[in-house]
């Protein structure tokens, strides 16, 4: 079960150098100056519906509608729940979820885990989520706890295991985009940033990779 807090929380956010967050929320876009600039793919990842299955990879579609291309390759691993598994496990239909490294709506699959559907307080949560709409403005609320120093463009990438627990976390309590990258703050925590969604681009993760908080 993934930990979050519930209550409302008007922490300001200083501001910053631009993020992908301030681009056109469907696209991909890249980071503005800080630590946390992008120059290439990051580790990340996405969830839900398989779609077309071929022998390269397949298609997922988002609880939000994004449709995202998953490349397979020799190495990637694939679960069935927590139970090691076959490529042959995903097949179309399935709700699963995708670790590895991302290029805008793209991820070259580290790891592939057929999951069971979502229940419980993640559904709850996943429902607050707020779909990509062409032309809508980006929704600016908060909730849970932001960390009080955080201002974008602030942080360090990761990769490797951090960042697949971090966006494990964060796409278990708000699925529904792509994560394009997962940010250290200076307090500890993770900025797991979610792109094709209007709602939330930032989820903050604490260092037990439990959700804390959404913008």
């Amino acid at each position: 079960m993934i930990g979050l807090s519930v209550g409302l929380l008007e922490s300001p956010s200083a501001s910053a150098a631009p993020t992908s967050s301030s681009q056109p929320v469907g696209g991909p876009g890249s980071a503005g100056g800080g630590s946390n600039a992008r120059s290439g793919p990051a580790a990340g990842g996405s969830s839900r519906t398989v779609g077309t299955v071929s022998r390269s990879g397949f298609t997922l579609t988002t609880s939000a509608g994004q449709k995202v291309t998953i490349d397979e390759t020799s190495s990637t691993k694939y679960k069935k729940g927590t139970t090691s598994a076959s490529k042959s496990a995903v097949t179309k239909g399935e709700s699963v979820l995708v670790l590895g490294t991302v290029s805008s709506t793209v991820i070259k699959a580290t790891q592939v885990i057929v999951q069971p559907t979502s229940s419980g307080s993640a559904a709850s949560t996943a429902a607050a989520v707020i779909p990509f709409q062409k032309g809508a403005p980006t929704t600016a609320k908060q909730v849970g706890q932001i960390p009080a120093s955080y201002s974008e463009g602030s942080g360090t990438i990761v990769s490797g295991t951090t960042a697949n627990k971090a966006t494990e976390a964060a796409l278990a309590a708000y699925p529904g985009g792509v994560v394009d990258r997962v940010v250290k703050l200076s307090n500890g925590e993770y900025e797991v940033h979610q792109i094709g969604v209007n709602w939330p681009h930032h989820i903050f993760v604490n260092q037990d990779f439990k959700v804390v908080g959404a913008e």
